[in-house]
């Protein structure tokens, strides 16, 4: 693996496209099952009696799909410390089987951390997408190392 972003190649405004997940059935009910055992997010005639209207993923699950679309294309390739947490998150629409995700993400701010002085915070905002519209938004705060560092 190629260390290929470092603190001091993001500025305000940039913005990348990746990801291609495809969502299946069995998935939003495994994911359910073990993390968000909600009737809508477990079985079809609960969705469709639901808000949703239908078998949905979990806002969670859509989070960790997010999460693995953005460690293979982007994350894995950047110097990152870990984060300190997600400024914000909003499920817009539900996200149902046969949907393919995919992220639109913007660099909104970095700011140097005085207590790492080789180190920095990028706040990115993800603007997931199905092959419809969008379906989510994340705002996430990754720290990233300087280059030399």
């Amino acid at each position: 693996m190629t260390t290929t972003y470092h603190f001091e190649d993001f500025k305000p405004g940039q913005r990348f496209g990746f990801g291609q997940y495809e969502v299946t059935k069995e998935e939003i009910i495994e994911f359910a099952r073990d993390f968000d055992p909600q009737p809508h997010h477990l079985d079809e005639e609960a969705g469709r009696n639901s808000i949703l209207g239908g078998l949905a993923a979990s806002g969670w699950h859509v989070c960790s799909m997010g999460m693995r679309m953005f460690a293979e294309a982007f994350a894995n390739q950047t110097a990152s410390r870990g984060g300190v947490g997600v400024e914000e998150c909003r499920w817009m629409k539900p996200v149902r089987p046969g949907d393919v995700l995919r992220i639109e993400m913007e660099v909104v701010e970095t700011r140097a951390l005085k207590s790492m002085p080789d180190a920095g915070i990028v706040k990115f905002r993800w603007d997931i997408f199905n092959q419809r519209e969008q379906v989510a938004s994340l705002t996430l705060l990754p720290i990233v190392s300087k280059r030399g560092a």
